[in-house]
C-alpha cells in the first residue's frame, strides 16, 4: 500500500507506534491519520508475546514488526514525522511503585528508547522519537478507534508507570483525565497473580483462568472482598492475597486444579466484575455520557464486559480489539498523529496484518512440495467439508491485529458436534476446560444470542437462545454463554459467503472458530506457518487463499510412499 502525498511527494504525516516495555511488543503505523498497519512482533518472530516480560527485556524492540509497518506504507525510516513510544520514563519515578526491585533497569532502559530505535531503524533521527505515557496511550487506542463524537473513557491493566488504571472524557477532540489508580493496587496485577498461583503463565494465560471461572461458585467471594474495593472516588484498593490460604498452589500447567481451584478463580471474577461495574458507575455519573470506550488487557476479560454492558447506564461500549498492550502501539500513534494535525479516523477492520496474493501463496506451496488445487469458491468449497464434519485452517487476507482469530487464521468446525469442542482442544493441544468461538452474520445474531451487538471482534459473551443451544453444542460453555463474532459481510465478504453456504446445508448459521495455531505457539502469520500448522495437527483441510489443500492427499500412500512429494497444482 502507498501512502497520499503532497503535489511535492512528501507522505503528509506518518507516526509510528512502539510497545516495547513490558509484553506483546508491537508496531503501528498511521499515515495522515489513517491506521495502515499494524502487527505483533510475535507473528513476525514466532516468539510468543514477543518477549518476556521482565524488565531485563525491556531493551528489545519489535524490530521485525516495525521494519514490516514501513515496507508495507513504502517508507524508510527517515520519511517518519514521530516515532510514538508507549510509555514514559520520566513518570516512573518516586513512590507508589510496585515491589519490583528491578523497575529501576526498566526505566533506564525505556530512557534510551530512541537511540536503540534509530540503531534498529538506520536513518531515523533519534530525536523524532516521543514517549506517549502507557494509559494515554491505552485511552487514546480506545476513543480514537471507537469513532464516537464524545464518550467515557475506562483503562485497567496490570500497571503502567506508576499507575494501573486511568478514567477520563473524551469530548471536543480532547481528553480529559478524570481518575488514576496509584500503584501498587492493581486488578490486573491481582488477576496475574491468581493467573500464576494456578499455574498458568502471567501476563499471558489470564484468560485461562477466566474459563475456569466458569466451572466454579464464588465461594470465596466474601473474602475477596474484604481485600479488593471500590473506593467510591473512582479508584479502588487491592490488598495482598495470601492465595496459598484459599487454594494449594498448582504446578505449571495447572493440570490437577479442582473444584477449589475453579472456586477461586470464579471468585476473584465476580469481584473483579463487580468493582468494575462500580468504576463505570462513578465514570457515568461524572461523564454522563452514554458510550464507553475500553482499553488495558483488563479490557480483554470478556465475561466482564458483558456484565457492563448489561448492566451499567452505558448503551454502547467499544473495546479496542488489542486491548493488552500491543495496543498501545496503535495508540500512541493516534495520539501523537492528532497532535500533529491530522485526525486519527476510527478503526474499520482489525484485519492490519501481513498478507499475501495468490501468486505468492501458489510459489510457496510449489516450494513445500505439497498437492494443492485452485479453487474457484473457496467458500462453498469450505462450506461442503465443514457441513462433513472436517476441520477447516482458514488462511485468508491480512492477519488479525489482536489476539483473537477472527476469520483470517482460523481453525474452523461444525458447531452441531458436540465432540468438536474436544476435537479443536486436541488438535491444538490446549486445556479441555477451554471454549471455542461461534462466528455468526450479523444480521442472524440475535435469533440464537442475547448480548450486546454487533461483537465483531469476540469481546463480549452473549446467553445461547435455549430453543438453538441443542443445535450447536459446540459453541456453548458449561455456563450457557459464548463467545461470538458477529459477522459483516460488507466488511468480511468471504466469510460472510461460507456462513451463508454453511447454512444452506445445514441449516444452522454458525460455525466454530479457534486461532490457528498450537498451544504456546503465536497465531500462524505466513503461508509457511500455515503448513507447518497444519501438517502437525490432524486437521482435514488447509483452505489458503484460492487453494486448497487436502490432509487426505498430501498424507495418501502408496507402496509406503507419501504422494506429496510432487505439488499438483491445478490452474
Amino acid at each position: 500500500m502507498q501512502p497520499r502525498r503532497t503535489i511535492e511527494g512528501d507522505v503528509l504525516t506518518a507516526v509510528l507506534g512502539i510497545n516495547a516495555v513490558f509484553h506483546d511488543s508491537a508496531a503501528a503505523l498511521i499515515i495522515d491519520g489513517e491506521t495502515v498497519a499494524a502487527v505483533e512482533e510475535e507473528r513476525l518472530s514466532r516468539r510468543k508475546h514477543g518477549k518476556p516480560p521482565v524488565a531485563f527485556a525491556t531493551w528489545e524492540l519489535p524490530e521485525l514488526a516495525a521494519a514490516w509497518c514501513l515496507r508495507e506504507a513504502g517508507l524508510e525510516p527517515a520519511d517518519l514525522d514521530a516515532v510514538a513510544y508507549s510509555y514514559d520514563p520520566g513518570l516512573a519515578t518516586g513512590e507508589g511503585l510496585t515491589e519490583d526491585p528491578w523497575d529501576w533497569l526498566r526505566t533506564r532502559f525505556a530512557e534510551r528508547a530512541p537511540q536503540f530505535l534509530a540503531a534498529a531503524l538506520p536513518g531515523l533521527d533519534p530525536g523524532k522519537v516521543r514517549f506517549v505515557p502507557h494509559h494515554l496511550a491505552h485511552a487514546a487506542s480506545a476513543y480514537h478507534g471507537a469513532g464516537f463524537d464524545s464518550c467515557a473513557v475506562l483503562v485497567l491493566d496490570g500497571r503502567g508507570e506508576r499507575t494501573s488504571h486511568l478514567a477520563g472524557h473524551r469530548r471536543d477532540g480532547r481528553f480529559r483525565p478524570l481518575a488514576a489508580q496509584a500503584l501498587p493496587h492493581s486488578l490486573g496485577l491481582l488477576y496475574e497473580e491468581l493467573t500464576a498461583h494456578l499455574g498458568f503463565r502471567r501476563s499471558s494465560d489470564e484468560y485461562k483462568v477466566m474459563a475456569m471461572a466458569s466451572y466454579g461458585r464464588p465461594a470465596m467471594l466474601e473474602r475477596i472482598r474484604e481485600l479488593v474495593s471500590a473506593d467510591g472516588a473512582g479508584g479502588f484498593r487491592t490488598l495482598p492475597v495470601d492465595w496459598e490460604e484459599l487454594a494449594p498452589r498448582l504446578a505449571a500447567g495447572g493440570e490437577d486444579w479442582t473444584q477449589r481451584h475453579a472456586d477461586l478463580a470464579a471468585s476473584v471474577q465476580r469481584r473483579v466484575e463487580e468493582v468494575l461495574l462500580e468504576l463505570c458507575d462513578w465514570l457515568h455519573e461524572q461523564t454522563g455520557e452514554t458510550r464507553l470506550a475500553m482499553a488495558g488487557g483488563v479490557a480483554l476479560n470478556c465475561v466482564a464486559n458483558s456484565r457492563l454492558a448489561r448492566e451499567t447506564a452505558f448503551e454502547q461500549i467499544w473495546v479496542q480489539p488489542a486491548a493488552g498492550d500491543s495496543g498501545t502501539a496503535l495508540g500512541a500513534a493516534t495520539h501523537l498523529s492528532e497532535e500533529l494535525g491530522a485526525a486519527p479516523a476510527p478503526l474499520q477492520s482489525a484485519a492490519l496484518g501481513r498478507g499475501w496474493s495468490d501468486e505468492e501463496i501458489e510459489a510457496r506451496l510449489r516450494s513445500a512440495a505439497v498437492p494443492f488445487e485452485r479453487c474457484d469458491d473457496v467458500a462453498a468449497a469450505v462450506a461442503e467439508r465443514l457441513a462433513a464434519n472436517g476441520v477447516v485452517a482458514w488462511y485468508q487476507g491480512r492477519s488479525e491485529w489482536g489476539p483473537r482469530a477472527l476469520g483470517h487464521r482460523s481453525l474452523l468446525a461444525d458447531p452441531r458436534d458436540p465432540e468438536n469442542l474436544e476435537r479443536l482442544n486436541e488438535i491444538k493441544g490446549r486445556e479441555q476446560f477451554r471454549p471455542v468461538a461461534p462466528m455468526v452474520l450479523e444480521r442472524r445474531a440475535a435469533e440464537l444470542f442475547s448480548g450486546p451487538f454487533p461483537s465483531p471482534y469476540m469481546l463480549f459473551t452473549h446467553e445461547v437462545d435455549e430453543r438453538w443451544a441443542d443445535q450447536i453444542p459446540a459453541a456453548v460453555h458449561v455456563d450457557g454463554t459464548a463467545r461470538i463474532q458477529t459477522v459483516d459481510p460488507s466488511v468480511e465478504p468471504l466469510v460472510g459467503r461460507m456462513l451463508d453456504e454453511f447454512e444452506r446445508r445445514t441449516g444452522v448459521p454458525v460455525v466454530i472458530n479457534t486461532s490457528l495455531n498450537t498451544a504456546g505457539r503465536p497465531m500462524v502469520d505466513d503461508p509457511r506457518d500455515a503448513l507447518e500448522c497444519f501438517g502437525s495437527a490432524p486437521v482435514d483441510l488447509l483452505a489458503i487463499g484460492s487453494f486448497l489443500v487436502s490432509r487426505e492427499r498430501l498424507f495418501s500412500t502408496a507402496d509406503g510412499r507419501l504422494d506429496g512429494a510432487v505439488p499438483a497444482g491445478v490452474a
